[in-house]
């Protein structure tokens, strides 16, 4: 044991005073093994526990003697052990705060007495007994000093001539067992342990920080240093703490928690006691587990950070499958040495070569979220570099330029450009909907086809030539498949995009529509895409649209809509006024100045109102856009555009409005510009396409009660239920019960449902869909079994046993959903009878451990029925191991839904005294009391009602007057709400059976406003108010007896 305490224990720096142990989990380990072979000794080495040690083991202890019971001699501040040695000392003995212990089985009494302090006590006699081996058996077997082995040992046992050298021989290769054991046991310890140091932690923090912020993509809303000061070693937390290993203090506010205040050591990252509110300081005590690093930390805190990273982890799979798939570097090594060295390509081979050995050196770091993330991080560093020194050309614009372009030329605008567009990319909070493939080039000695050559023979004609062989080219090369991927490259690869976009860039109107048209059928690719806005292609699109040749802003608002598919892409339309042009292209019908021209340059207005449609339906997938679409006029034109008969025009149309919807402002204006109905009459078309964006459409907008009348008014439950029953396109399915599910919110609209037969269809869609359809479907459903006539349809349809089986999925949305159908159904005996033989309670109660707040909130919300209605509910709770601490544990949450769901569950928990007893025993009481002061009439009303069960036992009435439960709740009574006056009523009718806590009824004032509601028209809030009214009346006349007796 010395040998283990001494090498593997560890212990502060040497100062002025006495080293103490560290707190570290290490030590904490340790302390845990010595007291588990403490405890044990007396029952497995009993003859051995009463072997007296040499010299005492002697420290300061914080026991009070009244601790002490049978077997001891107590007074106010010494104990004595009845046992003794042959000379009549006591072998415990403890004078306040000082202990002596002369045996291991008064050491194992002992340590069952401090009970939950155990550790402490342990470690204080640790640190005091530096050396317990010798104090035990003697100096002769120091083994911190000498040779400790096991032969060593025995041969000085065994030249001993006291009687006792069995015994002793007996606990010394214990004692080295234990020795062994403890070294054994910190190795494995340590060799799971990751210490980290500053670097690590100072890369993981500003990561995060890169994807923090509002948003619904981004891992957090906030992650900052409580100190700006860096020491020298990389470390922020004051010296004095430095010394303790720890690093630095982070406060990380999660999207689903409060401010969490975490301390970065070398040992881990755990949870503190957060800054105090007088001084603001830290306290620095630890909270809770050490976990290994912060992204461990925050997984487990937060569920939203968890379900992003987790998707980030898949991004990170596939990325590293496609580098599987990538040829070997010495074949690219042997392309770079085959093609001409430029300066240019030199440049961009150096800068491939250090963003491939930057992304394998951070893939050897412990903590990065995905390979992904890295990728744009390195970029976004980049980007930063690059601030101040292209800030100057923010505004610039790129010069005329003849249809014969100099490559020269072009890298220097793509360079420009780009750096420009990525630097003020940073500041966009919009969310990224689509992830962009990785750049990939193809290989020199890969078997491409003819056209492959061929267009980049056409590319050089582009550069070099004229303008009749600039035109000669353009048609040459539109007359190839461009879909083709092969075909794209081609002319990425030779450099043909920097030509087309400045070609955009001239007063040859032929070559901007050969190049646009060129542009529009490539930019189909996610890549080229991304290069398009690189070059800076978007500025020119968007001028173009001022241009007074319809065809060209039909292809420039075409080519806009494919290339704005990612948030820097729709950021540049808008910050180039693109927004307002593109709506100005809805009203190109109504408003155009000059008569129609018969001219190859012009197109049918309604094609350019289609083209703004389009562009401004791919640029509605970010929040701005959406603001900048309604401030610009564009609701009226959609509204207008929506009564057109063509379909190619309403897709578009209903596509952005479908977008948009998911804003109040925009619900709003669409009840105001009379969309529904247009919308309702869509659902009719024959486009399943154009179906499925309007049953979308609904289903944003029938989220306001107003909009799923207007859709029953004009018809559109009928056609909602009867698409139902085409279930091959799941996209349109998808969102045609989703509008069901918004629809079925009102009970009017349910009736509707039931007669078109829409219930039964959908029980039918509870097994073999996609989740997105299952959602919907579930949610539908949940709604609609509020009704008996619609409950006993599902039941009678075989509904139960498809919804059961859906507890045992992972989608939170899912989750939530289908608990509240199954509490819908609960509320039927016969429905909760199939419930309960499906295991379908026991299915709900596991969900009480789910990480998602609102799905732990519907699981006991689901609960309640299930109790209220099972066959012999209180064995049925019994029944679940470990489930009545579990739904008491649930009211330690800060989710105040959560809160008011797990005190209904207790409300009907409580009903069964035996439960009752349990929930008691498990602290139910002081958490409850805990909670009084809420504010959420949500939780007054069901924490009352389940304070007003809980007094049923025992002496919990007085518990929660203890608690100061009482006086909190009488504030309740000035609630606007009359569920919470019933609740509060009965709540304090029970505790006013207790004499102090009527009393304090009284001083707070409860009678006057008790009085009032004794005339309610509620007869179970008359009953309770004049309840205890009668208790508060009764011991004011007992008192008054009593005074004058």
């Amino acid at each position: 044991m010395g040998v283990a305490l001494t090498r593997s224990a560890q212990w502060t720096a040497a100062g002025y005073g006495t080293r103490t142990l560290e707190i570290t989990p290490l030590n904490e380990a340790i302390l845990k093994e010595i007291i588990i072979f403490v405890e044990n000794f007396i029952y497995k080495h009993p003859q051995e526990a009463k072997y007296v040690f040499v010299e005492p083991l002697e420290w300061k202890t914080d026991l009070d003697p009244s601790a002490f019971e049978s077997g001891y001699v107590v007074s106010a501040t010494t104990v004595k052990s009845e046992e003794a040695d042959k000379n009549g000392q006591p072998l415990l003995f403890l004078s306040v705060p000082q202990i002596k212990v002369r045996s291991f089985g008064q050491l194992s009494c002992l340590l069952f007495i401090a009970k939950d302090t155990k550790l402490k006590e342990a470690q204080a006699c640790i640190e005091a007994n530096r050396n317990p081996m010798a104090k035990i058996l003697g100096f002769d077997y120091n083994t911190v000093k000498g040779d400790s082995s096991v032969f060593n040992i025995l041969d000085k046992i065994t030249n001993d001539d006291d009687p006792e050298s069995e015994i002793r021989m007996k606990i010394a290769i214990l004692l080295k067992q234990l020795d062994l054991h403890l070294l054994n046991h910190s190795l494995k310890h340590i060799s799971l342990e990751i210490r980290l140091n500053p670097e690590a932690i100072k890369n993981d923090v500003e990561l995060l920080k890169r994807f923090s912020g509002k948003g619904e993509e981004t891992v957090l809303e906030s992650i900052k240093y409580t100190s700006d000061y860096e020491f020298s070693n990389g470390c922020r937390a004051p010296p004095w703490r430095q010394i303790l290993g720890e690093i630095c203090y982070v406060l990380v506010k999660p999207h689903d928690a409060e401010t969490l205040c975490i301390t970065c050591s070398a040992e881990g990252v755990f949870l503190n006691g957060g800054k105090t509110d007088d001084d603001g300081e830290i306290n620095y005590e630890r909270k809770g587990a050490i976990y290994k690093d912060l992204v461990t930390f925050l997984k487990d805190k937060s569920a939203k950070f968890s379900e992003v990273m987790s998707k980030q982890q898949i991004k990170l799979n596939e990325e590293l499958q496609k580098e599987k798939d990538q040829p070997n570097e010495t074949h690219k090594k042997k392309e770079a040495d085959a093609l001409p060295k430029t300066s240019n390509g030199s440049d961009k081979s150096m800068l491939q070569k250090k963003q491939i050995n930057l992304g394998k050196r951070q893939m050897t770091k412990r903590l990065e979220p995905s390979l992904n993330w890295k990728t744009t991080g390195d970029f976004k560093a980049h980007r930063m570099s690059l601030r101040d020194t292209h800030k100057e050309k923010r505004g610039g614009r790129l010069e005329k330029s003849a249809p014969s372009v100099s490559p020269g030329k072009t890298h220097a605008v793509r360079k420009t450009v780009s750096k420009i567009e990525e630097v003020f990319s940073e500041s966009s909070s919009e969310s990224e909907e689509d992830e962009e493939p990785p750049d990939h080039r193809q290989e020199a000695n890969a078997d491409l086809p003819s056209e492959y050559w061929q267009i980049q023979k056409l590319v050089k004609y582009l550069k070099g030539g004229n303008q009749i062989a600039t035109v000669i080219a353009l048609c040459s090369m539109k007359d190839f498949n461009l879909a083709q991927e092969t075909c794209q490259l081609a002319i990425r690869d030779a450099g043909g995009l920097e030509v087309l976009i400045n070609l955009l860039d001239t007063d040859e109107v032929k070559c901007k529509i050969g190049s646009l048209k060129i542009l529009k059928e490539i930019s189909h690719n996610p890549q080229i895409r991304r290069n398009i806005v690189d070059l800076g292609g978007l500025p020119l699109m968007v001028n173009i649209l001022d241009s007074p040749h319809k065809s060209l802003k039909c292809l420039a608002a075409e080519t806009i809509a494919n290339v704005a598919k990612f948030r820097r892409a729709r950021w540049t339309v808008r910050h180039h006024g693109g927004i307002t042009k593109l709506v100005a292209l809805l009203d190109c019908a109504q408003n155009s100045a000059t008569p129609a021209q018969s001219s190859l340059f012009d197109a049918r207005d309604e094609e350019v109102a289609r083209c703004g449609a389009l562009a401004l339906w791919s640029c509605s997938k970010s929040y701005a856009n959406k603001e900048a679409i309604r401030k610009a006029g564009g609701i009226p034109l959609l509204a207008r555009l929506l009564k057109t008969s063509h379909g190619n025009m309403l897709i578009p149309v209903v596509g952005t409005l479908q977008e948009c919807a998911s804003e109040e402002n925009y619900r709003a204006a669409i009840k105001a510009e009379r969309i529904i109905e247009n919308l309702v009459k869509n659902l009719n078309s024959e486009n399943e396409q154009l179906q499925e964006h309007c049953a979308m459409a609904i289903y944003q907008c029938a989220e306001d009660e107003e909009t799923r009348d207007l859709v029953r008014l004009h018809g559109g439950l009928k056609p909602l239920a009867s698409l139902l029953n085409n279930t091959d396109n799941k996209e349109r399915l998808a969102a045609v019960t989703g509008a069901i599910w918004k629809c079925s919110i009102s009970k009017e609209n349910v009736t509707k449902f039931r007669e078109y037969k829409a219930i039964e269809t959908l029980v039918g869609l509870l097994t073999d869909q996609p989740e997105e359809v299952l959602v919907n479907v579930v949610g539908a459903l949940g709604e609609c079994c509020q009704e008996y006539e619609n409950r006993v349809i599902v039941r009678k349809c075989g509904g139960i046993q498809p919804l059961v089986n859906l507890l045992v999925g992972i989608n939170y949305a899912l989750l939530v959903n289908v608990t509240k159908a199954i509490a819908a159904c609960a509320v039927e005996p016969e429905s909760m009878t199939i419930i309960a033989r499906l295991d379908g309670v026991r299915l709900l109660w596991s969900l009480l451990k789910n990480p998602q707040p609102d799905v732990k909130a519907s699981a006991a919300w689901a609960l309640c029925p299930c109790i209220q209605n099972a066959k012999d509910a209180g064995e049925m709770v019994r029944s679940f191991v470990g489930g009545l601490e579990l739904v008491v544990n649930l009211l330690k949450s800060d989710n105040k839904e959560v809160l008011a769901s797990v005190c209904a569950a207790i409300t009907n928990i409580a009903k069964d005294q035996e439960n009752l007893a349990i929930i008691t025993d498990h602290g139910v009481v002081p958490l409850l009391s805990k909670l009084a002061n809420t504010n959420n009439d949500k939780l007054r009303r069901h924490l009352a009602e389940a304070i007003s069960c809980c007094c049923m036992w025992g002496r919990n009435r007085v518990a929660f007057g203890e608690n100061k439960a009482v006086a909190p709740l009488v504030r309740y009574l000035k609630s606007n709400d009359i569920n919470v006056h019933r609740a509060t009523a009965q709540a304090l009718y029970q505790l006013s059976e207790d004499v102090d806590n009527c009393i304090t009824i009284h001083e707070n004032g409860a009678v006057k406003l008790l009085l009032n509601m004794v005339g309610s028209a509620d007869e179970e809030l008359q009953e309770a108010a004049a309840g205890c009214i009668s208790n508060i009346r009764r011991l004011a006349l007992a008192t008054e007896k009593a005074r004058y007796t």
